[in-house]
This record gives C-alpha cells, structure tokens and sequence, in this order.
C-alpha cells in the first residue's frame, strides 16, 4: 500500500530554516503530483506547497517566497526547504499526493517555531 514517511521537523528560532523528507513507497512515485500539508492545533489541514515537476510548483500565500518545494523521482523523495520561519509555520508537517490519499497519512514530522 501506499505509504508515506516524513523526516526533518525539529525546534527552530523564529527567522532559521529547516529542510523536511518525505519517503513514498507503494506508488510510482513519478506520476503523482505531490504535496506538502500542514496541521496547527486547533486548525484544519491544510495545503501549503504543491508540485508536478520542478517547474511546475504552487504555494500557499503565507510561505510563498520562504518555502521551496522539490522532488527526486529516482529516490521517491519531497522536500520541502523552509526558510525565514515564523511561529506561525508551528505545525505538523505531512506529504501526500495533491489529491490526498486518505489512508496514506503518515505520522508528519513537528516544525516549532519559537525563541
């Protein structure tokens, strides 16, 4: 079955950068348009970086400019790069395809953002 593993979360200081992995098996990884959510407390999920390939990307408006998304076919991975973060970026992160597989959330990796 499909499955996803994210990496890379950790405690940051408002204004430094993180770079978050995520590991796909069970799919061919290189048909799927792929994207990065994120879930605060108390909000819904949502979605902030998108991609089909690496010219073909799209962000929500609170990380554009900060948040690079990326992917390598050959290794089934997603990146995210994040950049200048702020302590509203506070969140679980998670992968998953732009058309979400229900059953394939992972456990998500934690991005805090405070001094």
């Amino acid at each position: 079955q499909v499955q996803f593993v994210e990496s890379g979360g950790d405690l940051v200081q408002p204004g430094g950068s993180l770079r978050l992995s995520c590991a796909a098996s069970g799919m061919i990884f290189r048909l799927y348009a792929m994207g990065w959510y994120r879930q605060a407390p108390g909000k819904q999920r949502e979605l902030v970086a998108g991609i089909i390939s690496d010219t073909r990307t799209n962000y929500a408006d609170s990380v554009k400019g900060r948040f690079t998304i990326s992917r390598d076919n050959g290794k089934n991975a997603l990146y995210l790069q994040m950049n200048s973060l702020k302590a509203e970026d506070t969140a679980v992160y998670y992968c998953n395809t732009k058309s979400p597989i229900q059953s394939a959330w992972g456990q998500g990796t934690q991005v805090t953002v405070s001094s």
